[in-house]
């Protein structure tokens, strides 16, 4: 099974429109959160999510969004009411079998109370080799990271909207899994909204 990955992709349609055709041919797809940004709404990215049956998890943007403090921004006329119940109804993580593998999607980490921004060189990442699961994909810190924690794959795809890493030049990115091999293909591409 193939898995294209995605995550904070902060209502960029053109950034994810990039990543799933750079992504090829993929079984299905993975967004780890954050998929909106802050008190913005896009209607764009959340029906590609949709249409595509997208595994889609919340992330503490949708969850602000959604919460008492997001109240004014979801009155807003232009959102389409459809879509934003569909994200709301979204789960925190989401646990696949795929082919006797254990997949665990989390926004942040797979402890709680979640939130922690867990960077590939903090000595939290070692909590991940706790978790049931084979493979933990998270986002959350718009770093990428692929590593092995004790018997846990642990994989962050980066970016799909909003560059932060400076590792690749802060440019976007996601991921594809492979859960025949446990291969990790990274994927970086500049933000198409900066294109000429």
């Amino acid at each position: 099974m193939r898995f294209g990955i995605v995550s904070d992709i902060h209502c960029n349609a053109a950034g994810l429109r990039k990543a799933l055709g750079l992504m090829g041919d993929i079984d299905e797809l993975i967004c780890l959160g954050d998929s909106i940004w802050e008190y913005r709404f896009s209607n764009e990215v959340t029906d590609i999510l949709k249409e595509r049956g997208a595994h889609t998890i919340l992330g503490n943007h949708e969850e602000t969004f959604f919460g008492p403090l997001g109240e004014r921004a979801r009155a807003r006329g232009d959102i389409d009411r459809d879509l934003a119940a569909w994200l709301e109804t979204r789960p925190h993580r989401i646990a696949l079998d795929c082919a006797g593998k254990r997949l665990l999607l989390v926004h942040s980490t797979p402890w709680e109370p979640r939130g922690d921004y867990v960077m590939p060189g903090s000595a939290q990442l070692e909590r991940f080799a706790e978790a049931d699961a084979d493979i933990v994909l998270y986002g959350h810190t718009h770093r990428q990271m692929v590593k092995q924690v004790g018997r846990v794959l642990v994989v962050n795809p980066g970016s799909t909207g909003d560059g932060r890493d400076h590792h690749n030049g802060r440019q976007l990115s996601c991921a594809v899994l492979d859960t025949a091999s446990d291969e990790v293909s990274i994927i970086d591409f500049p933000d198409p909204r900066h294109d000429a």
